[in-house]
């Protein structure tokens, strides 16, 4: 049984719209991404987001709609499965609300529009119209309320109402404006392509005939005038209001007026080819068009000296490729981008400036995984790895393709080395005045010494050799600033206060065991220490060290580790050795309050505790750190300090030490420190951890100077640096823009370096260049080390990093290229080769192997140190013998194989049309003796395959052009020979975007993990998901609550969960995804409120309070695994 979850959600950007939908003064930008809707608000500093959605299908039209009832304006959605829905905004709830649902209006015997779906709705405010098929426009009235027909009349969308017209492969329709309110009958402009492929323009009427009660009536769409002499390059059609009217159209080669009241035309050359992607108007006078290339151009129909109308068309700059344009307001442009990162940009005189870019990561045309979570190729012992996963993908097209690498975490940004020095075991920072109102001093603890740095405002920074008073000749434990212009200084031998005004001694207090003090902990008013005699002593600050307590744990052994919180003033924490116990303390008498035991092992004590408050509104928090590398909390009664919900998560392999970092908003993030630090903070009433994405920190701590607001200190094994961090997990993305497609990408460690296989496209004297190179980039930098040049019209199709035999049993690291091109000495027919290249000590590329292939060489693998190469209706076997390949075997597929997965001696075949096969590499078993490829299970169903991998035992994830992912397994235990050939789909779900890639992934899961993830998948839409198989014991309980979760979250439009993840190709549709569970689902889960959570542990048969505090810690384990 599987799992699905999102790394990175869809980027991608094909929808956007200006609407008044929170308030009704002032407008909101609505954007979709695949199945998600974005409402950002914006400013002169860009878009900035106020609310995101997820909805139960991809949006393949957004619409706005005004009802006269609604002092704002509706949102209409349409989704890839024909559902169709209107959404307001819900002040109360702050998030959508659904006006109205229209069930499937899909057509079984109409064909898909061949185009695209479009949504209009008609000047007047009457009708809505939908394409949605070939050869039929669905009509929706917007029907009157009231008795009183008119635009103030109260609005609402009535049933849709089919009608026919002979107009099939459309490329562009609007609505005319009307010229008078006499026009009571709608216009509707259709440009489109007919049966013998020439472009013709034709208008109609929209006239529709009211029904009965149960009737919705009829809709006919009347001939006005038709024209067939347009360019064979017109795209698209722009309705023009007052003064002007009529309509303007959109060619490769002109922009073309037509006033359809007196058949007015006026042409605009445009002196060069532009193809025009999209467009969108400024007023009734300006557009911004669009072109395929990123330009981005101004559209003027003017009036002339003598009252003639003139189109003026000005190029104002450079974006991304435009897939939507929306203006905003005072010259802000919204271009949303499929191709490249969408942009916010600011119009000036005839030139355009960037204002802000959204990271899109679409389309993912190939990635691969470069490390996971270290960087040292050691197995992560950590639960949630894959969400720690450095991918680099291949991303976006053309003059928008990038390299980019992301990692999800908590991101950390140097502002500057201080020095290098090693052996730092603490920091500490504070004011040298009380004053002050930023830190000012930070302070490096050694075994043996105590360096201090002074940070002046400007961020200079001087070394002090005295500081009042301060004791630099041994390590300090503690060191803070305490009311009085005081410092407070704890060292191994003695505690000290200082007066920082006159730098002396105001009260000290030394150690009389030979060990000192171990360890120390402070708040404002006391100070609590443990010295190596096992006492510990409680000091009131406030009376110059006055003891207020004393106590020995003879029982208990040594204490460990100690925190007096801020956020419980009365108490104080220590970890016990002996007894491998955490004991929460009365302050006063150093009396346990509560004691609780971590763990039954001796060696597994508690090494450090922390008690803050991490999620606002909710009670304290305790942290305690195992020397296993376990971080256990519990939620801490403010009252009786009574220990609760006890969970545990493993961050590492070595003790963890926590650092407190305060917020603004009364809550903390602590700072663990690990072999893989991480950040734990509050997010929406939840713990959630975060890797951090600096490597090899040793000790951190708060540095609020005035030079770096809210930075912290943080301390390497080789030096100490300034660092801001982020104060939650977000997706982190690095971009090396390569101006051209980065068809396919492979990455050797060894090398440290990339293999990039790129098609980069220009325009020259209004001819298109296509030029693929093969690059070796530097892992760091991203930096070009060297740069192969294919033929001319050569394109990249593969690109793999493999271990081969040179002619040999050794293995050689190499980097194998397939290409695609077309035989120049005969028509349509299409070559390609296969290239190996090695790498020199000198980090340059080196042909060392090439062969000419018969077809476009799609896929390759390697197997055995042999390539797997995959052809035209053929995969091949060849052996490397530099500079020659040898083919060893061949294998004849049903049409042509896209990618190719290899698993031990097994070889999955992904067939374009044919789904998958499996074949086995048989070595000869005798000198002299042939090599074999074998079909030994096939995929007997219909799919138009895009990816493969193998993902267990006899067990293949398979995706689909249509969206769709299956798993297949073998059925080894078969009663006959043909049943033991079948793949057998066990598991399938619909994720509506379309998958590039799959790769696999090994991750060493925990004995008792919910999930164990086995792949990433890298989608059309700039989405990752993580693909992993379910325990067994957990099957079960997932199934149950995804279907006890589906029945009581709704999704906005009501759509049913089961209808949006089933399984849905051209050849059969399933009712619901079968033994797939959605992760996205599962996690909603815990946005529920409580008694939500109680009703869905209720349908489940839990009904203890323990079992939802078990269900609550097993969905935070499963978000944990990809993030």
């Amino acid at each position: 049984m599987a799992y699905l979850a999102p790394i990175h959600r869809p980027s991608s950007v094909r929808h956007a719209l200006r609407i008044r939908l929170i308030s009704p003064d002032e407008e909101s930008l609505v954007v979709a991404k695949a199945n998600r809707l974005e409402v950002y608000a914006w400013g002169e500093d860009g878009i900035a987001l106020c609310y995101t959605q997820s909805i139960y299908g991809k949006v393949m039209m957004l619409e706005r709609l005004q009802f006269a009832q609604s002092p704002t304006e509706h949102l209409f959605v349409g989704t890839d499965r024909f559902m169709y829905f209107t959404l307001s905004w819900d002040n109360e709830s702050r998030q959508f609300r659904t006006e109205k649902t229209y069930v499937d209006q899909a057509d079984k015997t109409s064909r898909d529009s061949q185009t695209q779906d479009r949504c209009l709705v008609d000047p007047t405010k009457q009708y809505m119209v939908l394409h949605l098929y070939d050869g039929i426009i669905t009509v929706l009235p917007l029907i009157g309320k009231g008795k009183k027909k008119g635009p103030s009349e109260a609005l609402t969308l009535g049933e849709p109402v089919p009608t026919r017209i002979k107009e099939f492969f459309i490329r562009s329709s609007c609505f005319l404006y009307p010229r008078d309110s006499e026009d009571i009958l709608p216009q509707l402009a259709v440009l489109y392509e007919d049966n013998h492929q020439k472009v013709c323009l034709s208008i109609k009427k929209l006239d529709r005939s009211l029904g009965g009660t149960s009737d919705p009536g009829s809709a006919t769409l009347i001939d006005v005038t038709a024209r067939d002499d347009l360019e064979f390059g017109a795209s698209h059609v722009i309705p023009v209001p007052a003064p002007f009217y009529g309509l303007l159209i959109l060619t490769e080669m002109t922009v073309t007026y037509i006033d359809v009241e007196n058949g007015q035309i006026i042409n605009r050359p445009l002196g060069e080819p532009v193809i025009f992607v999209t467009w969108a108007s400024v007023d009734a006078q300006r557009w911004l068009l669009a072109d395929d290339y990123g330009r981005l151009f101004l559209m003027m129909l003017v009036y002339g000296d003598y009252g003639e109308k003139s189109i003026i068309v000005d190029m104002i700059g450079q974006t991304s490729r435009a897939s939507v344009l929306v203006y905003l307001d005072d010259g802000l442009v919204f271009v949303g981008s499929h191709q490249g990162d969408s942009e916010v940009v600011k119009i000036h005189e005839k030139a355009i400036t960037v204002v802000q870019k959204l990271d899109n990561l679409a389309p993912i045309l190939d990635f691969t995984i470069m490390d996971m979570g270290n960087r040292n190729g050691e197995t992560q012992s950590n639960e949630y790895s894959s969400g720690q996963a450095r991918i680099v993908t291949g991303s976006g097209a053309f003059q928008d393709g990038s390299l980019r690498s992301i990692r999800s975490g908590v991101g950390m940004e140097e502002q500057g080395i201080i020095g290098e020095m090693e052996h730092i075991f603490d920091l500490f920072s504070f004011k040298s005045e009380e004053s002050k109102a930023h830190d000012d001093v930070l302070v490096a603890s050694f075994a043996d010494e105590t360096r201090v740095f002074l940070f002046s405002a400007e961020g200079e920074v001087d070394e002090q050799e005295d500081f009042h008073g301060l004791s630099l000749l041994e390590g300090t434990l503690c060191l803070s600033n305490i009311s009085g212009n005081r410092l407070l200084q704890v060292t191994r031998s003695a505690v000290k206060v200082l007066d920082l005004d006159s730098g002396m001694i105001t009260a000290e207090w030394s150690a009389k065991d030979a060990d000192g003090i171990a360890v120390a902990s402070a708040s404002e008013k006391h100070l609590v220490v443990s010295t190596g005699d096992s006492g510990t002593t409680n000091f009131d600050l406030d009376r110059d060290l006055h003891i207020v307590a004393k106590r020995s744990f003879p029982q208990h052994g040594q204490i460990s580790c100690i925190h007096v919180p801020a956020v419980c003033p009365d108490v104080c924490v220590v970890g016990l050795w002996q007894t491998a116990s955490v004991a929460i303390l009365d302050i006063n008498s150093l009396e346990t309050i509560q004691e609780v035991v971590m763990s039954d092992d001796a060696v597994n004590v508690p090494r450090s505790v922390v008690l803050t408050q991490l999620v606002a509104n909710e009670a304290p928090t305790l942290l305690v750190a195992m020397a296993n590398g376990e971080v256990v909390t519990f939620s801490v009664n403010p009252n009786s300090f009574d220990l609760s919900s006890r969970k545990a998560t493993i961050l590492g392999t070595q003790e963890v030490t926590f650092k407190v970092l305060p917020r603004n908003d009364q809550t903390s993030n602590v700072f663990a420190i690990c072999e893989h630090s991480s950040l734990i903070y509050g997010f929406e009433g939840r713990i959630m951890y975060a890797a951090v994405t600096a490597e090899e920190a040793s000790c951190v701590c708060s540095f609020d100077c005035e030079a770096y607001p809210g930075a912290i200190a943080v301390a390497t094994s080789k030096d100490l640096r300034v660092a801001l961090v982020d104060t939650e997990r977000t997706s982190h993305v690095q971009t090396l823009p390569l101006n051209a497609t980065v068809r396919r990408v492979a990455y050797s460690p060894k090398f440290k370096a990339f293999g990039i296989g790129t098609i980069h496209r220009e325009l020259k004297e209004g001819y298109e260049m296509v030029q693929s190179h093969f690059k070796l980039a530097d892992e760091v930098m991203f930096k070009e080390l060297d740069n192969y040049t294919l033929y001319n019209d050569e394109l990249v199709e593969s690109c793999i990093r493999a271990d081969l035999r040179d002619g040999s049993d050794e293995l050689v690291e190499r980097f194998i290229v397939g290409t695609a091109y077309m035989d120049p000495r005969g028509q349509d027919i299409v070559r390609g080769r296969i290239l190996v290249f090695a790498v020199t000590t000198e980090r340059s590329l080196k042909l060392v192997g090439e062969i000419a292939t018969m077809g476009a060489c799609r896929a390759l693998e390697v197997i055995s140190g042999n390539i797997v190469a995959a052809l035209v209706k053929t995969v091949v076997i060849y052996s490397l013998n530099t500079p020659k390949l040898d083919k060893l075997a061949t294998y004849r597929t049903s049409t042509a194989p896209i990618a190719l997965a290899v698993s031990g001696s097994q070889i999955a075949v992904a067939d374009i049309m044919k789904s998958v096969s499996v074949v086995a590499y048989k070595r000869p078993t005798h000198p002299g003796g042939s090599h074999s490829l074998v079909e030994v299970a096939r995929h007997f169903q219909t799919a138009w395959a895009t990816a493969v991998t193998h993902v267990d035992e006899y067990t293949w994830l398979e995706s689909d052009a249509e969206g769709n992912l299956m798993v297949l397994k073998q059925n080894v235990k078969g009663v006959t020979a043909d049943d033991q050939r079948r793949l057998e789909v066990v598991s399938e779900i619909r994720l509506g975007e379309m998958v590039n890639r799959i790769r696999k992934v090994d991750v060493e899961s925990t004995a008792n993990a919910v999930v164990k993830p086995k792949a990433f998948m890298g989608t059309v839409d700039g989405s990752v998901y993580l693909f992993a198989l379910i325990a067994d014991s957990k099957q079960d309980l997932l199934m149950r609550l995804q279907g006890a979760i589906a029945a009581r979250v709704q999704s906005p439009g009501h759509v049913p969960f089961n209808t949006y993840r089933a399984f849905k190709n051209t050849v059969r549709e399933a009712e619901e995804p079968f033994r797939f569970v959605d992760g996205d689902l599962i996690e909603k889960f815990l946005d529920c409120s409580a008694s939500v959570q109680e009703a869905i542990c209720k349908d489940l048969g839990l009904t203890e309070a323990a079992d939802g505090e078990e269900m609550r810690a097993m969905v935070e384990g499963l978000r944990r695994t990809h993030q």
